[in-house]
Formats: structure tokens, C-alpha cells, sequence
């Protein structure tokens, strides 16, 4: 029988079509790169905890990232980093990410599911952009759970380079431990120079 999730999450917007579903993760950090996944689906591919990854616990996303590299019939995560993002803007970087990400796919998708509202034409491929797309769609929904996964196994590993930052925990998010940090280390290469934080203006913009 199939579980909630299941039901409510649909396999396709046009049938018929390979479709990939394009998210991304880490938008509003203060640093780390934005990660963005491309991913192509068996329509009948299922299981009951995918959901929209903000949703679904840390150990559901680990454990299912392996399922979905497993079985989908392609995928690709890219990440742009915390100077490209300060050249071009977060949303730009956004983009550009799914961008790096579709054109990496083994197979070339005949339509695009944006999660969002914003999105540039890509070599000619239709899409549709989906406002909450990743708790619609699973190809929207995998995207979400291989960004998600990939920018936080990221940020562990740079957490190494500058634990002062507790980055393992906050992932680069302006929690009071990494504005803290921020105020006593200063800005490290992977911090993003164009995000102002209002308790910070004082000490370093």
C-alpha cells in the first residue's frame, strides 16, 4: 500500500518525457558554496520517506542518497562557490548550478522541473519552474535530498580546516555561534563577502 508521500509526490509533469528535477541547497548561508543536483527518476521509483529534504530528518537524507544515486537513471551535483556566488549573486549561482548539473546528466532530459520560480532557458530544453516543486514531485525531491547531502558532507569536511566555526552543526548558516566566530576569527576564503549581516555591519562592513 502506498504511504503518504508516495501519493502525494508525483512521478512526472508531462508523460512521456524524460524528465530531471533540479534543486538546490544552501542559499542562505554565510559559508560554503550553494550545491545544486539534477536528477532522472524511474517513474516507478518510490519510497516512503522521500519528501522535500528540509522535511525529512538528517538520517533519512543519508540514508536515502545512496538509494537514489543507486537507482536513478541519472544524476549530477555541482557546487559554486562562495566567490562565484559573490561575482554573480545567489540567485545567479543558483541557476548556474542546476545549469552544471543538467548538462553533466548521462542522458539528456526533454524537460526541465525547476524547484522555485526562477530559472534561465538551458540549451534549448523546455522546463517548468514549481513554486514548493520538492514536496511535488520526486525527481524535484531527489535533486533536494542529493544537494542537501552533498553541501553537508562539504561543510563537515571544511568544519576541519576552521573549527572555530562550528560549520559540522550550523553548515555555514548565521546561527549566534558562527556570527560569534565571525566576529572574533573574521572571515575565512569560504566565507561569502557580498552577505551582510546586520549584527556584523559594525565590525566588518
Amino acid at each position: 500500500m502506498a504511504t503518504k508521500n508516495e501519493t502525494r509526490l508525483l512521478a512526472h509533469l508531462n508523460e512521456g518525457l524524460v524528465e530531471a528535477g533540479c534543486d538546490e541547497a544552501g542559499r542562505g548561508p554565510l559559508a560554503g558554496p550553494v550545491f545544486a543536483a539534477a536528477a532522472i527518476l524511474p517513474d516507478d521509483f518510490s519510497h516512503p520517506l522521500l519528501n522535500d529534504s528540509k522535511k525529512m530528518t538528517e538520517k533519512a537524507r543519508d540514508l536515502l542518497r545512496p538509494i537514489i544515486e543507486k537507482e536513478a537513471i541519472a544524476f549530477a551535483v555541482e557546487a559554486v562557490s562562495a566567490e562565484e556566488i559573490d561575482s554573480i549573486n545567489i540567485l545567479n549561482a543558483s541557476i548556474e548550478g542546476m545549469h552544471r548539473a543538467v548538462r553533466r546528466l548521462s542522458v539528456r532530459p526533454g524537460f526541465l522541473l525547476i524547484d522555485g520560480n526562477r530559472f534561465k532557458p538551458l540549451d534549448g530544453i523546455p522546463y517548468q519552474c514549481i513554486v514548493k516543486g520538492d514536496g511535488k514531485f520526486a525527481p524535484i525531491a531527489a535533486a533536494s535530498v542529493l544537494a542537501k547531502t552533498w553541501r553537508d558532507e562539504f561543510m563537515r569536511n571544511i568544519a576541519k580546516e576552521y573549527p572555530q566555526y562550528g560549520w559540522e552543526r550550523n553548515m555555514g548558516y548565521p546561527t549566534k555561534e558562527h556570527v560569534e566566530a565571525i566576529r572574533k576569527y573574521g572571515l575565512t576564503p569560504y566565507h561569502r563577502r557580498s552577505f551582510h549581516v546586520k549584527e556584523l555591519e559594525p565590525v566588518l562592513f
